[in-house]
């Protein structure tokens, strides 16, 4: 059964868009939605990514927490460097970050994650997944943005997915 309906609820939503995006409703339409419901999430399944297994759900919400108070902080950063004198140079630059994350799902969250918080683009990861590249907009002192970035946001995912 798994293997003709490897997500149940993905082939009813497509039945579903199927049924509503083709109207008027005509019998015709039936065998349709359900042939494309059942066939195409079956044909994609060898696509989808294995499910990731998170080991401390409440992490997962003190990051989010974590995450979502670095967006508001980093706004704010963002802004008023943006608004006040220009005596003082931004000091943006390129920053590599050494990983020690080596789960898929981890890692593309630690992607989303810079490229939510404003000052912070990830622009590279490294073919072995070493490495990330990010571009950062006010980077005083490098060793330090790596050792805070690893501490607020690698570990956690390590923590989540790994141990």
């Amino acid at each position: 059964m798994r293997r003709w309906l490897p997500a149940p609820l993905l082939t009813a939503a497509l039945i579903l868009l199927w049924l509503v995006l083709n109207r008027p409703f005509s019998l015709g339409q039936l065998p349709l939605a359900l042939l494309f419901g059942v066939a195409a999430p079956a044909l994609l399944a060898p696509l989808r990514p294995a499910r990731p297994r998170i080991r401390h759900p409440l992490k997962v919400l003190r990051l989010i927490l974590t995450v979502g108070h670095d967006v508001l902080v980093s706004s704010l950063d963002v802004f008023w460097t943006l608004v006040r004198n220009h005596s003082r140079p931004v000091h943006s630059r390129f920053v590599v970050i050494p990983l020690t994350l080596r789960d898929p799902t981890a890692l593309a969250s630690l992607t989303m994650i810079t490229t939510v918080v404003p000052g912070t683009v990830w622009c590279e990861l490294a073919r072995d997944c070493s490495a990330m590249l990010l571009h950062v907009w006010h980077v005083p002192d490098e060793a330090e943005f790596v050792a805070f970035f690893k501490r607020r946001y690698e570990q956690p995912l390590k923590e989540i997915f790994e141990s």
